[in-house]
């Protein structure tokens, strides 16, 4: 029997590579946006599965739409990737990153548990959690100590999930995912926001990059392989929780340098604190420096994942390490620029 599986944000990252991967096992694949990112599917349309899924208009937030989409279907699998997701911008939309991020997760469990038990669900859970980390290395039971209304909404949805599988029975599963990266990450996420400033300074287009806190240090990892894991977490015998990860931390300025190193930028590390700046060598001209105004009004200083849960029972490993992921997402960069 064929399967069917809702991916809510399929526009997103992950909702793309995800989407790929589902239809490469022969799932119908049902994607789910909020009207105003319905305009903004060229991640499906780069991976060549636009045409491939059933796009559904649906609003996270309200109840109604959840529940006609879900009897509309009757879904084998629900993969619930749809947040508001930049976390900065929680800060400003604390309100609507609580309903969208958060109390979705309950509506969409509430409505399986009421339409069809049997549903399986996953829950896009975040590093963000641990936030001011209580342990060096985070596991499946470090505790979650979250730095944002994000956070906060993802334990929410965390624990809402961790509820309906212990109280009725639902196969329901929280991924928690350390930072992931790829060509298909939005501009305004770090990684993404330094290969393509880096690119647009060689091109001529941009003449400073500005950055906010270097220093803080994430595990980065490549978005198409932790959708493998998602996709596993759901194939299991028994419904669990996995963080999926690394293992390695590096900082924000140690992806620059990577970038620079690929690129062939020639350049040198000046100042301190604020005043730090990168310069070129070439010419002398500052290409990145500093601005307060990216800095979060709580930061998260380092995140570091322990995923030995998922080498031992879902037979995943990352394989792609960060000067790799660091050259996958420049070549890209430069492939599609213009």
């Amino acid at each position: 029997m064929k399967k069917t599986a809702l991916i809510t944000g399929i526009s997103g990252q992950d909702g793309a590579y995800l989407a790929k991967l589902l239809l490469n096992k022969n799932y119908k694949v049902i994607g789910s946006d909020r009207r105003s990112s319905r305009a903004s599917l060229w991640r499906l349309k780069r991976l060549g599965i636009e045409k491939k899924v059933i796009m559904e208009e649906l609003e996270l937030s309200e109840l109604y739409d959840i529940k006609r989409l879900v009897q509309k279907y009757k879904f084998n699998e629900i993969y619930n990737l749809g947040a508001q997701s930049f976390v900065k911008s929680s800060f400003n939309s604390p309100l609507y990153t609580s309903n969208v991020t958060g109390t979705s997760v309950l509506k969409i469990l509430e409505t399986i548990r009421e339409i069809n038990p049997k549903t399986k669900f996953y829950q896009a859970s975040s590093s963000e959690m641990y936030g001011k980390v209580v342990e060096k290395i985070q596991n499946e039971n470090t505790n979650f100590n979250p730095q944002s209304p994000y956070a906060i909404a993802k334990v929410f949805g965390h624990y809402t999930t961790k509820l309906y599988r212990e109280s009725y029975n639902i196969f329901a599963v929280s991924g928690i995912l350390f930072n992931h990266e790829s060509p298909l990450r939005g501009e305004e996420f770090v990684t993404r926001k330094i290969t393509l400033g880096l690119v647009k300074i060689i091109k001529g287009d941009l003449k400073c990059l500005e950055l906010g806190n270097i220093y803080a240090k994430r595990d980065w990892g490549y978005a198409k392989e932790y959708v493998e894991a998602i996709w596993k977490m759901l194939q299991q015998k028994k419904p669990e929780d996995f963080v999926i990860s690394t293992g390695k931390t590096f900082s924000v300025k140690q992806f620059i340098n990577e970038t620079l190193k690929f690129l062939k930028i020639n350049g040198k590390w000046i100042g301190k604190g604020l005043n730090e700046r990168l310069i070129n060598k070439r010419n002398g001209k500052t290409i990145i420096k500093i601005n307060p105004k990216f800095f979060r009004p709580a930061e998260v200083d380092i995140l570091i994942g322990d995923s030995s849960k998922a080498h031992k029972v879902l037979k995943w490993k990352p394989r792609v390490k960060l000067k790799e992921l660091v050259k996958i997402m420049l070549e890209s960069e430069l492939k599609f620029y213009n």
